[in-house]
């Protein structure tokens, strides 16, 4: 699980697009680079990211959750490359990598002009107020996170089911209690239509 911190976190809810896209690639460079690091793995990977953009209590906490398997191709590509038992790549070392290509991209960024700022973060278009909040998120520890590995390809699908065949909120049926989804499909420029009912919880 790859976290970003809160000031940074701010600069991503008004830029969703940039600054996920950002994150993404950092994550994904910060992985591949370290495990084909012969001092740690020493092979190429793949992986699976997930996007989170609230935390157990709802609240904007944008972070990624990715699956990695147990091991990679060896860098010469003629052989599987099994990590370590309950271990996969050390994660100070990960926090630190990721942390210096997130900025780097997020200063990029910020240069190119493809961040905005408004409200109480409109002060960060001066290029000076920008610098100094890179300094301070450079100067904090990020939060990178391994869970022990799954037990084997069925807990891997569960998982991603969890994903692709939840939502973030589901509502009860106020008559009978079971969990219910309500769709409304309605055009441009139409009102939308009422519930038929009313969700009290």
């Amino acid at each position: 699980v790859f976290t970003l911190p809160a000031e940074i976190a701010a600069i991503a809810f008004q830029n969703k697009a940039a600054v996920y896209t950002i994150l993404f690639k950092a994550v994904a460079e910060t992985l591949r680079t370290i495990a084909a690091d012969p001092r740690h793995l020493g092979a190429g990977i793949g992986l699976i990211a997930v996007l989170h953009s609230w935390g157990q209590n709802l609240t904007y906490h944008p972070h990624l959750h990715c699956i990695v398997p147990g091991g990679g191709i060896s860098l010469d590509g003629g052989r599987w490359v099994a990590c370590r038992p309950g271990f996969f790549l050390p994660l100070r070392v990960l926090s630190r990598l990721f942390r210096r290509l997130f900025l780097e991209e997020l200063r990029a960024a910020y240069d190119e002009g493809r961040l905005g700022f408004f409200g109480d973060l409109a002060y960060l278009a001066k290029p000076d107020a920008f610098v100094c909040l890179l300094a301070e998120a450079r100067r904090r520890q990020w939060v990178v996170y391994a869970k022990p590995p799954f037990g084997g390809p069925k807990q891997v699908l569960a998982y991603l089911g969890r994903y692709t065949h939840r939502v973030g909120r589901a509502h009860r049926c106020p008559s009978c209690g079971e969990p219910m989804i309500t769709l409304a499909i309605w055009r441009c420029g139409q009102a939308p239509p009422r519930p038929f009912w009313s969700d009290t919880s």
